[in-house]
């Protein structure tokens, strides 16, 4: 068992929120607790949120058996809160947020620590490598790695290395926390997208790199994949009605697109000859670029992939477009400071 003195000044505070998760819990805290340690050695901090099954009975043994591993109380459930708990505890210099559903190198902290140790910066992270079991699966994987899925964010990148708007997780200094605040806890989902841009807009410096490797399982459905990326949509507004801008001109793209052929539908309807036109080539356009992105990510991951790659593309643009508007509608038409419960409560 490995031993840590309650005042010791360590390198690095590992968190990780966990709720309900009996099933997965102890395999992560054990393969965090068997990460490669960086100079001044780690801990690790799960935020549990008062869980129906045994997770905190498993995390109570767990914490028995390490005294790197300790257990903090998240009464209100949601991950901002946990997250926010973990650091105001945690004892490193730096501080990681990690994930109870991905997988990670076993060298994932000692890179992070050695890269934001030569590089002085406020965050490091790497891509978030989509892993696949079934066929399905496989398709959204790979299309999560092209630039025509998200516009060419870097974190879907996995060859990117320099200055990134936002990564994966995040290994940062706990300097940071005190410099630019705490996680948002409005932000039931993308709080650390969030958190990132008031990062950006403080003159924090994040880096990406290719070291940093970590491996989370994709949805393995297209209603599941355009229902998480309408929330990322719904939820980007509601970044944009609080710093009155979004992070990135990419981010309207999906919106813009998805108005325009909505109007172009309604006009058709009058029977106007030139607009049935224009919405025929609004059409064939998009999937020509469809069939091209399929083409030439089937090339890469695989050519049996290509008859379901454009429907994984279409569930990514027009999901996140329609959380867009939704998001506009909510936050900026009616002004609402909080998401509809639907909203809210999407998940998988």
């Amino acid at each position: 068992m490995s031993e840590l003195t309650p005042d010791a000044q360590i390198a690095v505070t590992i968190v990780v929120a966990a709720r309900n998760e009996e099933k997965f819990i102890e395999p992560c805290v054990r393969s965090l607790l068997g990460q490669q340690a960086p100079p001044g050695g780690f801990e690790v901090i799960v935020a549990e949120g008062r869980s129906d099954d045994q997770t905190r009975s498993i995390l109570d043994r767990l914490a028995r058996e390490d005294s790197r591993l300790r257990v903090v109380d998240n009464q209100r459930q949601i991950t901002p809160a946990a997250w926010n708990l973990a650091i105001h505890e945690a004892r490193g210099r730096y501080v990681a947020i990690m994930s109870a559903h991905a997988r990670y190198s076993d060298d994932y902290l000692l890179r992070c620590y050695e890269i934001a140790e030569q590089r002085h910066v406020d965050n490091v992270g790497g891509a978030l490598i989509a892993e696949a079991k079934g066929f399905l699966q496989r398709a959204i994987a790979a299309s999560h790695h092209s630039p025509f899925s998200v516009g060419g964010a870097s974190w879907h990148s996995l060859e990117y290395e320099g200055k990134a708007r936002t990564v994966f997780g995040g290994f940062y200094r706990r300097d940071v926390f005190d410099r630019v605040g705490f996680f948002d806890e409005q932000f039931v989902r993308d709080s650390d997208a969030e958190f990132n841009f008031r990062l950006e807009l403080a003159g924090g410096t994040i880096w990406q790199s290719p070291a940093v490797r970590s491996w989370y399982e994709p949805r393995s459905t297209l209603g599941g994949l355009f229902r998480q990326y309408m929330q990322y949509g719904y939820w980007k507004v509601r970044i944009m009605q609080k710093h009155g801008r979004a992070p990135a001109i990419r981010q309207y793209v999906p919106a813009l697109f998805v108005t325009g052929l909505a109007v172009l539908v309604l006009a058709s309807l009058t029977g106007n000859a030139v607009v049935h036109d224009l919405l025929a080539l609004a059409l064939v356009a998009y999937a020509a670029v469809l069939v091209i992105a399929s083409v030439t990510t089937a090339a890469r991951y695989g050519w049996d992939l290509l008859p379901v790659l454009p429907l994984t593309f279409a569930c990514y643009h027009a999901g996140y477009g329609i959380g867009f508007l939704s998001g506009l509608y909510d936050f900026v038409v009616l002004r609402r400071d909080q998401p509809r419960r639907s909203m809210a409560s999407l998940t998988r």
